[in-house]
């Protein structure tokens, strides 16, 4: 590790730091290639970013505040005192739609909370290249636990010797390790062909047109070949003078710095794909326009910039661009906050739309009124063809003509998507003498063809017309091309929940018992209810099993996760817990068989279970828990009390762990409730309320038809709307005599 200058902290240079040291190490110990820490401020309930490492400081300036309220993984981690870990963006729309709508990027990201007994700290933060499908390796959560509490330990130490640990004032931002892992890994300017490297190399890039500019992970250029020199005042339009190496990107080239081009420069810092885009600098005549290119790599970007081809939105127009986001008129920044707010709302929104249909109304709600637009047409691509999937605003059936077309047809819904560039045609006018012949639905207006593309994936086409000929600014054309690229991703989205949730239905539809057995003494009912729409499947379930000497098991499990891998899973214990029972094992050995089973199909996979072997005859059972919500007993008297079972950790977890068994006595009349912690789990609501809520909705069902009482406990969860995860309860009731 080089050398770092002393750093100015909260007060004075120590904090600091230490804060920068666990930083880097909380880098290198999760395999990031960027990562900063949280800390408290003087300010109740606000968290600071004190210090980030690998990724430019001013891109990131809106996630530097963050309050322990708000439905983002930092606040989440200080407020429960738990580690949050997101593989890949997947995972973090469906837990955190509220980051992912700010930063729709493919990463991954950690998040370890600061803390030392009561006293919290902060929270250490860790980006990551995603791993679809992967969970983050054990080994990668034990390296940042430890750096975690090494921190608290510091800081602890830092308090008792009268240093306040409190963050006041934005964040240092510090110089990653040299052999973090950055997005793809594929590097961009070490080794000998280097910034700075040999000949050979500086000779080739100084071959190119273009000009081409080494970026490290702070922004800062570090290499420029010839034709960025030379055209450092024509090309570039470089402020200060032709020298750019050692500067600041964005201070260096501050064209570059527009908003409207923010979200590129994000996306290469926190994903692996290369971003190309057209923009204009403001020392070029009209219509000159510049491609840029920036390719991430490991310890920084490479920017290439270059002449360009118009845009096929007639950028010689000198008519005035509307009313909508980013028009001239807009100059106040209260005015143009306001204009903002609908864009926003749309990206937010869209998180929560799960179906094609719902993406499409919320484009209807959020981004037509946002431009001023009236018309509305959607159309995904399917076997070769367009589908007109939603509209709204053209007259009755004017559309059917291009329902199923052929992407080699020649129209703009078409060629927008096969090229890739969206097209703006300010007047119905210059609409028909590009495409001689075309159906007109109206002799006034404009019309935007924008392409839905999600991850380099054709998705489909999106149409918004507006009633009278505008202009479109370039923030507006820069801010419909970005939420075209969000309505892409929420509908391929839909798509692949729906096929998805499809076969994790049918999956554990299948898996399921289709029928409980019958006994002459005990009467057993099932309930299984999957998460609201929206949601996919999870690995909840029950069995009733019927042994050699006629005893009951009665189970009931939660796997980890949702869709198909989970309702996999969940099918595969399932299958254990029936061989080892009917093998003649005990509570314990069913217990401790299954968690070993788990560990060896799945590493790094995790489920409860609750298992509680019944002899009808005698009502004496034998209970065992691993990491399952307590059962309910509701005597025959009426009392119900939540049964103290010791327990022992989830399965998956520990090859060793022991499962303790519990001896109990369910008389005639009694019933036995297992549940899965969907039925007494709420967000914001400790789990306690919702199990003693559960447990006095069992005493007042009363002695009636088991049935009914089942149907009674999920009831109130089966009506609701809003139910993030699925539900599973077996009860059980003797109906036999007492024993002697």
């Amino acid at each position: 590790m080089t050398a770092r200058p002393d750093i100015g902290g909260p007060a004075d240079g120590t904090a600091a730091r230490v804060l920068a040291r666990a930083a880097l190490d909380a880098v290198v110990a999760a395999r990031g290639y960027a990562g900063g820490v949280y800390l408290r401020s003087g300010t109740e309930g606000l968290l600071r970013m004190a210090v980030l490492t690998g990724i430019p400081g001013p891109l990131f300036r809106p996630w530097w505040r963050m309050h322990v309220n708000r439905p983002y993984p930092v606040a989440e981690a200080y407020r429960s005192g738990q580690s949050v870990h997101l593989p890949d963006a997947e995972s973090a729309m469906r837990q955190f739609p509220q980051l992912m709508a700010g930063l729709p990027f493919p990463f991954g990201s950690l998040y370890e909370p600061v803390a030392r007994g009561p006293e919290r700290y902060g929270v250490l933060v860790v980006l990551r290249p995603a791993t679809p499908g992967a969970p983050v390796p054990a080994g990668d959560r034990a390296r940042l636990r430890a750096v975690a509490d090494r921190l608290a330990r510091q800081l602890a130490e830092l308090t008792a010797g009268g240093t306040p640990v409190a963050w006041e004032g934005d964040p240092v931002c510090v110089p990653g390790p040299p052999d973090s892992a950055g997005p793809g890994a594929r590097g961009s300017g070490s080794g000998p062909d280097s910034d700075g490297g040999r000949h050979g190399a500086r000779t080739v890039v100084d071959r190119l047109e273009q000009a081409v500019l080494s970026v490290d992970r702070q922004g800062r250029i570090g290499f420029v070949n010839s034709a960025a020199r030379t055209g450092a005042g024509t090309l570039l339009g470089a402020e200060g003078g032709p020298e750019l190496t050692g500067r600041m990107l964005w201070e260096a080239l501050p064209w570059l710095g527009h908003p409207a081009y923010d979200d590129h420069f994000r996306a290469v810092y926190l994903a692996p794909e290369p971003v190309y885009f057209q923009a204009r600098h403001g020392r070029q005549e009209p219509g000159e326009w510049l491609s840029v290119g920036l390719h991430p790599g490991s310890d920084g970007i490479t920017v290439t910039i270059g002449p360009a081809e118009p845009p096929a939105y007639a950028p010689e127009s000198v008519m005035r661009p509307g009313g909508g986001l980013g028009s001239p008129g807009l100059g106040s920044p209260a005015d143009r906050a306001s204009a903002l707010y609908r864009p926003v709302a749309l990206a937010i929104a869209l998180t929560e739309a799960v179906t094609a249909r719902q993406v499409s109304a919320v484009v209807t709600e959020e981004l037509l009124p946002a431009f001023g637009g009236r018309q509305l047409a959607i159309y995904l691509l399917g076997e070769g063809h367009l589908h007109l999937a939603w509209e709204t605003g053209f007259p009755k059936g004017f559309l059917d003509r291009f329902d199923g077309v052929a992407l080699d047809t020649r129209l703009p819904g078409v060629e927008t998507l096969t090229s890739g560039r969206p097209l703006f045609f300010e007047s119905m006018e210059r609409l028909a003498d590009a495409y001689p012949g075309i159906p007109l639905d109206a002799h006034l207006g404009a019309r935007a063809f924008l392409p839905l593309i999600a991850s380099g994936r054709p998705v489909g086409s999106c149409i918004l017309g507006f009633d009278a000929p505008r202009g479109f600014s370039p923030e507006e054309r820069t801010v419909l091309t970005a939420l075209a690229g969000l309505i892409a991703q929420a509908l391929e989205r839909a798509r692949r929940y729906d096929s998805e949730a499809e076969l994790a239905r049918g999956l554990q539809a299948a898996l399921l018992p289709h029928r409980l057995p019958l006994h002459e003494h005990v009467v057993t009912v099932g309930r299984y209810l999957p998460g609201t729409a929206g949601m996919d499947v999870g690995g909840d379930w029950y069995d009733v099993i019927e042994t050699d000497g006629g005893r009951l098991a009665l189970v009931i499990g939660d796997v980890q996760g949702h869709g198909v891998a989970a309702a996999a899973t969940m099918g595969q214990l399932r299958s254990a817990v029936r061989a080892f029972t009917l093998a003649g094992s005990t509570p314990e050995q069913v217990m401790r068989g299954t968690n070993r089973l788990l560990i060896g199909l799945d590493p790094g996979q995790f489920a409860s279970s609750c298992y509680v072997l019944l002899d009808p005859a005698t009502g004496r059972a034998h209970a065992v828990r691993a990491g399952h919500p307590q059962p309910l007993l509701r005597h025959p008297d009426g009392r119900t009390e939540v049964l103290d079972l010791p327990g022992g950790v989830v399965l998956g977890v520990d090859a060793e762990a022991d499962y303790p068994v519990t001896e109990l006595r369910i008389e005639p009349g009694a019933v036995l409730a297992l549940y899965t912690d969907g039925l007494v789990e709420s967000p914001g609501t400790d789990i306690d309320i919702g199990v003693d809520r559960l447990r006095a909705a069992l005493a007042a069902a009363g002695p009636g038809p088991l049935t009914e009482t089942a149907d009674l406990l999920v009831g109130e969860a089966g009506n609701s709307t809003d139910r993030p995860d699925d539900i599973a309860l077996l009860l059980a009731s003797r109906t036999g005599r007492a024993a002697p």
